[in-house]
């Protein structure tokens, strides 16, 4: 557990996959959930006292501007990559797990079961699948290009629709193609 940290909210940032709200600690990003509203506030709470003593959330777009406008050019297809600072709190195995995602180029995609061999634990398919889900950062941390082993669309936390629109904007779905 750390002392009090400050984690600062821009509520509403608008997106082709809806609304997303972003946190960031002194140190980094620390969260990108999608929607907004005290729904989402009231989660990023009860997130920030697992890993804190005590936090304070207020609104603060300035904080948080860099992130927003790269999401925005990664949006309007002139960005592949992510270059803010990041502050990630989860457990050594989802750490490890959230390394290998940031390394999956923009464009291509990775089955669950590569991801588990590239973290050196080739049975932990199914963990890898539960750290992927607990990623905090999604979209930056892009653990929408992992993908079923034999292709298909499973498992994205912020749904399925959203997976598919963030891989056919990076090239991996023809918009034509069906979510199953």
């Amino acid at each position: 557990m750390n002392p009090q940290t400050h984690i600062w909210i821009w509520s509403r940032m608008e997106s082709p996959i809806g609304p997303l709200t972003l946190g960031c600690t002194q140190k980094g990003v620390c969260a990108l959930s999608f929607g907004s509203g005290d729904a989402i506030i009231a989660q990023l709470k009860a997130w920030g006292k697992r890993w804190f003593r005590s936090i304070t959330i207020e609104e603060n777009e300035q904080e948080l501007q860099l992130v927003a406008e790269q999401l925005q050019t990664y949006f309007n297809s002139t960005r592949r990559s992510f270059d803010v600072p990041l502050d990630l709190y989860g457990t050594p195995f989802q750490k490890r797990v959230w390394e290998v995602l940031e390394t999956i180029p923009y464009g291509e995609s990775r089955s669950y079961k590569e991801i588990a061999q590239a973290i050196g634990s080739p049975k932990a398919v199914r963990a890898v699948g539960g750290a992927n889900n607990k990623n905090p950062i999604p979209i930056i941390i892009p653990c929408h290009r992992v993908i079923g082993h034999s292709g298909s669309l499973v498992g994205y936390g912020g749904g399925l629709e959203k997976k598919k629109v963030l891989l056919e904007l990076e090239g991996l779905l023809s918009p034509s193609s069906s979510v199953t």
